[in-house]
């Protein structure tokens, strides 16, 4: 019997199917960073019972935003969308974790309060775009954060931790990967600060954790996740020892007793359908000799090496991303071996309904 469909315990909750819809942005969201109907219909379209699934990248502090057309948890105005999502998902039987993110340098001016300058741990030049009125953009150069600033982010993601606990989600992810804050903070690529957020693996980990021992006093450990990167150069980003400082970081995690760790394998990079393979990959085989909570790994799957890094005991779950905005029923289809839609990748980010909630269910395909 497969892997991927046996029943399988994630903090509070057991699945019975290791098939995980991946947080994916796609940038539906009404004025003011509302959730809309639009959204809780694709939701709704990817749950079935007993089904996990991880809520898009939602902005947790006003200054968080690097996408025009992303949701929100920063106001309470936020909260009914989201709750028209959860409710849809509950309704078809299954569970849906809020993640939690802040762009950080990864903006722009655009898509900032009145205007203002993007921040992040330090003042460093990158490569990296922002998507505004005027489609994808460079980001505008960034600020670095005052260390009262970032006391402040940590009251903020409580908060919008707690807006998720009254939207009705089941659990909240940090989103710790893809070039956004916490990575940048994590990473000495990005992070030169000298005083206690800055130098030491310790230091550059502190912001991460403080959020996650701050997220915990809302939801309680079982029900906090968190998600990182430990291959990614999406954003510009790097590390002069990216073992040594993951190891660390999932060490510190295991400590916490969260409901899992989330890791993008390198396969994927971020830019492209490019599936070339970091050299020295740091992700889900390693950080298993280091954290033995529960894994949900990311990155490129299909039905095949989701089943082989299952066996292999280096993930608990999978978590799927382009396949399952094309596939709405796609544990269903992995499960029966059916074939797969193809995604149009030009759909990705914004828009409307066309390549977001009108590709067909297998039934639906066949009848044509």
């Amino acid at each position: 019997m497969s892997r991927l469909f046996t029943p399988v315990k994630v903090g509070a909750y057991e699945f019975k199917h290791r098939v995980v819809l991946a947080p994916l942005t796609r940038m539906r969201a009404e004025e003011g960073a509302i959730p809309g109907p639009l959204m809780a219909e694709y939701y709704a379209q990817r749950t079935s019972p007993g089904a996990f699934l991880i809520g898009e990248a939602t902005i947790a502090a006003p200054n968080g935003n690097g996408y025009l057309g992303a949701p929100g948890l920063y106001d309470d105005s936020q909260i009914a969308g989201w709750r028209l999502v959860t409710e849809a998902v509950h309704a078809r039987g299954g569970k849906i974790f809020l993640q939690l993110y802040h762009a950080g340098r990864q903006s722009h001016s655009e898509v900032q309060p009145d205007g203002a300058q993007p921040v992040g741990p330090s003042t460093i030049s990158h490569g990296g775009v922002a998507y505004t009125k005027s489609g994808w953009t460079p980001t505008t150069p960034n600020r670095a954060l005052g260390i009262e600033e970032i006391a402040e982010l940590v009251e903020s993601f409580r908060r919008a931790a707690e807006r998720g606990l009254e939207a009705g989600f089941d659990g909240v992810e940090i989103h710790g990967a893809n070039g956004y804050l916490f990575d940048q903070f994590l990473q000495d690529g990005s992070n030169k600060r000298t005083d206690i957020y800055g130098g030491s693996f310790e230091n550059r980990a502190r912001f991460l954790l403080e959020v996650t021992q701050a997220l915990i006093t809302v939801w309680g450990s079982d029900r906090v996740a968190v998600r990182l990167g430990p291959s990614g150069s999406f954003g510009d980003m790097s590390d002069s020892d990216p073992e040594g400082l993951f190891t660390y970081v999932a060490t510190e995690l295991g400590k916490l007793d969260l409901a899992y760790l989330h890791l993008i394998e390198p396969r994927v990079r971020g830019e492209s359908d490019d599936e070339s393979r970091n050299p020295n990959p740091v992700a889900s085989q390693l950080i298993r000799k280091f954290y033995s909570g529960t894994i949900i790994a990311a990155g490129g799957f299909n039905g095949d090496n989701a089943e082989a890094i299952i066996a292999a005991g280096d993930a608990d779950l999978v978590a799927f991303g382009r396949h399952f905005i094309a596939n709405p029923d796609l544990p269903e289809r992995l499960r029966r071996r059916l074939p797969l839609n193809h995604y149009d990748r030009d759909t990705f980010f914004g828009g409307m309904d066309v390549g977001y909630i009108d590709y067909p269910f297998y039934e639906e395909r066949a009848a044509a």
